[in-house]
């Protein structure tokens, strides 16, 4: 019986390591940042099947979708020298 439960965990893990392994893995964070058509795409097959694409792509387009709205952080900020008028 412990032979028969070895084999399941290990096939098991095996599986799973696989579904981990996507065609999408290329692309980056900021190769999906870079290419805004795809990154539009891919944040509506996330929104739809989450399951499907992984949570690895899908935190990848979370991310790229943050940098294109926030940016960098490398630009420092500058308030204006007059405060704003009401």
């Amino acid at each position: 019986m412990s032979l028969f439960k070895i084999i399941v965990s290990s096939s098991l893990a095996a599986m799973l390591a696989a579904c981990g392994q996507s065609s999408n893995s290329t692309e980056t964070v900021e190769s999906l940042a870079a290419n805004p058509e795809r990154l539009k795409e891919l944040r509506q097959q996330c929104k739809l099947d989450r399951a499907k694409l992984g949570d690895a792509l899908c935190n990848r387009v979370a991310e790229a979708t943050r940098r294109r709205f926030v940016g960098d952080g490398k630009v420092p900020y500058t308030p204006s020298k007059e405060p704003p008028k009401f």
